[in-house]
């Protein structure tokens, strides 16, 4: 038996029932015995694997790796996976470098096809680490079967912080936040950015980002922004203003008077 993530409302009030049962529902979700058996085939055959052919070559290893990275959308995109995982991370002009979804670039420097002369497939804890990760996506991705909008704030809750602790510029963190499309989803709706917003040439949109984070968090550094702290404000607006444009949250809720002012 498969246990569903559920939560039995949106908005605000949905998100903070998800923080307050998250472990238990984490726990009986890992438990699953489609995803315990996807793990056991991944930890007895990933050893094998010497090249980025191979694993692509593999279904069921390249559905828990990309699945493991947020990227399992991309099951079928082989010859881009494969150049991502053969080019590696070191040269700047490598592929997962000038993508603008850094998840690429996580995946290739993770699995250091194209970094070390020995990939991390053959290290012996390997497994375990993508497993966590594996066990982590899988339980946000069958909530978002219930509740997307709770999908994305936990996605948001580790993401933001990943970008934040990375060495680049405030700038190209930003942009890094821009081209992923499921953190931008958090971040519009958390500053209240209109659809339309899209359109704008890039530096505009950078710059708007950058405003109105400044005018609603008081900051628009990235590292910041994934403080426990911060990052709690932006979920708790983002829940709200999202329960707000899909019915979940009334107009007139405290919690959402409070948020406005933020």
């Amino acid at each position: 038996m498969t246990f569903q993530p559920f939560v039995p409302t949106g908005g605000l009030a949905g998100w903070r029932f998800l923080q307050n049962t998250i472990s238990a529902q984490r726990e009986a979700h890992g438990q699953g015995a489609v995803l315990q058996r996807d793990l056991d085939y991944f930890a007895q055959n990933i050893g094998k694997i010497d090249t980025a052919e191979q694993l692509v070559g593999d279904y069921r290893l390249l559905s828990v790796a990309l699945t493991a990275f947020g990227l399992q959308d991309d099951i079928n995109s082989k010859f881009l996976i494969r150049k991502v995982l053969e080019e590696g991370t070191i040269e700047t002009d490598a592929l997962a470098n000038r993508l603008s979804d850094k998840r690429y670039r996580d995946l290739s420097r993770t699995f250091g096809f194209g970094d070390f002369p020995v990939p991390s497939t053959k290290i012996s804890d390997f497994a375990d680490r993508i497993a966590e990760r594996y066990k982590s996506r899988s339980f946000e991705i069958d909530l978002g079967k219930t509740n997307d909008s709770m999908r994305l704030a936990l996605n948001a809750e580790r993401e933001l912080v990943s970008i934040g602790n990375d060495g680049t510029s405030n700038r190209t963190k930003w942009f890094a936040i821009m081209g992923t499309a499921p953190l931008r989803k958090v971040m519009e709706t958390a500053l209240n950015l209109p659809t339309a917003f899209a359109t704008l040439p890039i530096d505009k949109q950078l710059e708007t980002f950058l405003e109105r984070s400044e005018a609603i968090f008081g900051t628009s550094d990235v590292r910041e922004l994934g403080e426990p702290k911060l990052l709690g404000r932006i979920l708790d607006r983002y829940t709200a203003l999202d329960g707000l444009s899909n019915g979940t949250t009334a107009p007139s809720s405290p919690a959402l008077v409070l948020l406005r002012g933020f």
